[in-house]
């Protein structure tokens, strides 16, 4: 008997708009420290996906992704204005938590809830048919879509080339996270801007113009 045809994005990402997992049935440490607000973007025909971390507390508040300077710096580097970046036929942005995970004791966000990515990355992505690239931002969504990093973070970005030159569909792009956190790599790491981001940018626009 033939398998059911995976669910359509649009169909699983509103009932992931509807999970309480992490807040009433945690798996991994205490519940969610408030209302849970998942965020996610895309349509069936989505070219592009931004594979990132976790909503932050502006995107907690207004119920989209990347509201704050990260989500500036973040289009940017895209080379894609608001519109066509929060048009979710063209762009998917599936976060690998897709609530605010909270702050820790220094202020800082949290780790994404590993609860979400176990429940709902695989059944999201397999509503992805028409994907051509997805951009892994981040450590988290690197080592999802990546496996295990030895070299870490910064190693996996600057074997930027082979991974992108890997005969996979869809292809991955890794880059850091563009959090004014991370300035201080971004200095450290001049090549970032000056060899990936030409080639980033040419790469968003080719997908989205097929």
């Amino acid at each position: 008997m033939p398998s059911a045809a995976p669910a359509s994005f649009e169909d699983t990402a509103a009932r992931l708009r509807a999970c309480r997992l992490c807040r009433d049935s945690p798996l991994y440490g205490p519940p969610l420290p408030q209302e849970p607000r998942p965020i996610v973007q895309g349509s069936t025909g989505a070219r592009l996906c931004v594979a990132s971390q976790a909503p932050g507390t502006r995107a907690h508040r207004t119920g989209m992704p990347f509201t704050d300077p990260s989500g500036v710096r973040l289009r940017s580097w895209l080379g894609l204005d608001e519109a066509r970046f929060y048009d979710p036929a063209q762009v998917a942005i599936v976060p690998m938590g897709s609530c605010f995970p909270g702050l820790d004791a220094k202020g800082g966000d949290r780790p994404p809830r590993r609860e979400c990515a176990e429940r709902w990355r695989a059944e999201l992505f397999a509503g992805l048919p028409n994907l051509d690239l997805i951009l892994v931002i981040g450590q988290y969504a690197q080592g999802w879509h990546l496996g295990r990093m030895e070299d870490g973070l910064t190693g996996t970005v600057r074997r930027w080339r082979a991974i992108l030159a890997e005969p996979r569909r869809p292809r991955i792009l890794p880059l850091p996270h563009p959090s004014w956190r991370n300035n201080g790599w971004l200095k450290r790491e001049p090549w970032f801007e000056a060899e990936l981001l030409p080639v980033l940018k040419a790469e968003v626009a080719r997908v989205l113009s097929g």
